[in-house]
């Protein structure tokens, strides 16, 4: 009964402690995706983004979702997949206007799958 009740315990303890470091991930990277999401916001606002910023940040998101695979729908990476495609886009062509609105669904994006994912109680239930 004794080693029941430890091993239940332990299993409770690394589905926890599982969970947190995931949350703990997503949210992190995440957040640094939007950091440069909000930087090339800037640059496009300003007129001065080029196709190369982009393609910077394009490049760094191909490499975070790689492992973001693992934690959360493919869908929802494919969504930031497309809009940034669309940025870079807009950008080589010099629509500055139109490629903010696309950056501001992807910086909204981030910050909705983020929430999405989180540990909280709402998410729970």
């Amino acid at each position: 009964m004794v080693k029941a009740l430890i091993s239940a315990l332990l299993a409770l303890a690394i589905i926890v402690t599982g969970s947190a470091l995931e949350t703990f991930y997503v949210q992190k990277t995440l957040s640094e995706i939007n950091v440069e999401l909000t930087a090339l916001y800037s640059k496009v606002e300003s007129e001065t983004a080029t196709e190369e910023s982009v393609s910077n940040v394009k490049e760094q998101w191909f490499k975070k979702k790689e492992m973001l695979h693992s934690f959360i729908p493919h869908n929802e990476i494919k969504e930031v997949d497309l809009w940034i495609s669309e940025t870079e886009t807009l950008v080589k062509n010099k629509e500055y206007k139109d490629a903010l609105s696309k950056i501001n669904v992807c910086i909204q994006l981030t910050e909705q799958i983020s929430k999405t994912f989180s540990l909280r109680i709402e998410n729970i239930l």
